[in-house]
């Protein structure tokens, strides 16, 4: 089943009961991930892995990561630091159709 169709099964039509629908899912709290990169590399050479170890990604320095939830880009962005934290800028949200 959809969201769509979820929320309208919890609601029995009012719009009183709709609000109160979005609004309890707007507080659901779900993983971001920021992806940097992927690479594919063979078992043994992740067998080979240790302290130290490089693994090159496929992106370029510069190039826009991905945000992702629950398996789903939502959007695009550039790696900032923050004091001494890293954080994303986002440039663009990905639109789902």
């Amino acid at each position: 089943m959809d969201m769509a169709a979820a929320m309208a099964d919890m609601s029995d039509g009012t719009a009183d009961d709709d609000v109160e629908t979005v609004g309890a899912v707007y507080g659901i709290s779900v993983d971001v991930t920021a992806v940097l990169g992927t690479a594919l590399m063979p078992i043994s050479q992740i067998l080979k892995l240790g302290r130290g170890a490089v693994v090159e990604l496929e992106r370029l320095v510069g190039e826009e990561i991905e945000l992702v939830a629950e398996e789903n880009i939502i959007a695009k962005g550039e790696v900032i630091v923050i004091e001494d934290r890293l954080g994303v800028s986002i440039t663009k949200i990905v639109k789902r159709l």
